[in-house]
């Protein structure tokens, strides 16, 4: 937990969710690289607010493109890692979308089917409270905690129908996270997700 953070909970309770997405027609301070525009990521994270700024702070980051990761850990100090991973979306009546990940020699996935009838959630649902955060906080590499804005419309969801999941989180993200092999998740959303802009970061506080 960066300084100057509590956890954002809900009724209570705080979460870490495992989430997988699709970077398309990505730009870098408005520039385009050759093979670095479209590529999956997943990461895990946990949500957190300093005040009224509600947010995510994220224990780790993959993706498949070496540089991105390089960048991403440099201007942000965040945990990205480069692996095989690779995604599929299928769309028709459904939307049936597809992450396969390699690491250290093992194969992981996930799968989840969902009707094609997107729909706006409520403010107070917890598909809302899980897919809608302005800010992200992480520590710079001197211990200070760092905030930065990301901007998008409010997403849409979808009706989730099924969904599969081989992870070994002990082996993914370290003997912490073990745990949660046995867990169920308590939420699964599918968003339709849009154009996103992630500003640069700004010290927050600084560590103790």
């Amino acid at each position: 937990m960066p300084y100057g953070l509590t956890a954002d909970t809900k009724d209570g309770s705080a979460f870490v969710s495992l989430v997988a997405f699709d970077f398309l027609d990505t730009k870098v301070k408005g520039i385009k690289f050759p093979f670095h525009v479209n590529f999956p990521e997943i990461n895990l994270r946990f949500y957190v607010k300093n005040s009224e700024k509600r947010g995510v702070v994220f224990i780790r980051e993959f993706v498949p493109r070496y540089f991105i990761a390089l960048f991403a850990n440099k201007l942000y100090n965040e945990n990205y890692k480069c692996i095989k991973m690779k995604s599929k979306v299928t769309i028709n009546d459904e939307r049936i979308v597809n992450h396969d990940i390699n690491i250290n020699g093992n194969n992981y996935y996930l799968k989840l089917t969902a009707e094609n009838k997107p729909y706006q959630a409520s403010e107070i649902s917890l598909e809302h409270f899980f897919k809608e955060h302005e800010w992200g906080f992480g520590k710079s590499k001197s211990g200070d905690t760092l905030i930065y804005r990301v901007e998008h419309s409010r997403w849409e969801t979808f009706p989730v129908k099924s969904y599969y999941l081989n992870f070994d989180f002990g082996k993914v993200y370290g003997a912490d996270w073990e745990f949660l092999n046995a867990e169920k998740p308590f939420n699964i959303t599918l968003a339709a997700g849009s154009e996103v802009k992630v500003f640069s970061p700004q010290m927050l506080v600084s560590g103790t």
